[in-house]
């Protein structure tokens, strides 16, 4: 395992992203078509907040399978913004910080992603699973 390997080799690079005037039926659609669980939300090319799929079971009922329960989602979905519901003071890393470092910042907080950025703008998001499978790599 080499010490100083940056998370850009294991992060995720083609990030799916929200806007933040995006609804939130909207981003239950791309947790659920992308099977992800974490969004970062954008203002042209700044990132403003980090949506999750947790954020998004807090207030309503993401996970319902029932028909009927959808019409509860879009009430509850239209009493919040997408600006309310996400984490707002983010940690982030750059390209070139080390898997190391990224390990040691998930395993002291309670979040699960970490956007990447470099010169102000987005270019990953690197997540738990991202290093339990660098992880298993090694194996």
């Amino acid at each position: 395992m080499k010490k100083r390997t940056p998370v850009s080799k294991i992060m995720t690079s083609d990030v799916i992203t929200l806007n933040h005037t995006n609804g939130l039926e909207t981003a239950e659609m791309l947790f659920k078509e992308h099977n992800i669980r974490h969004i970062p939300v954008v203002s042209g090319e700044t990132i403003t907040g980090m949506l999750s799929y947790t954020d998004l079971l807090r207030i309503s009922f993401a996970d319902a399978v029932d028909i009927d329960e959808k019409d509860v989602d879009t009430v509850v979905y239209e009493m919040f913004t997408i600006e309310q519901v996400m984490a707002k003071n983010l940690v982030s890393v750059n390209s070139n910080t080390t898997i190391k470092e990224v390990a040691e910042i998930l395993a002291k907080k309670e979040f699960h992603a970490l956007p990447v950025i470099d010169n102000n703008v987005l270019v990953g998001i690197v997540t738990t699973t991202d290093l339990i499978n660098y992880l298993l790599d090694q194996f």
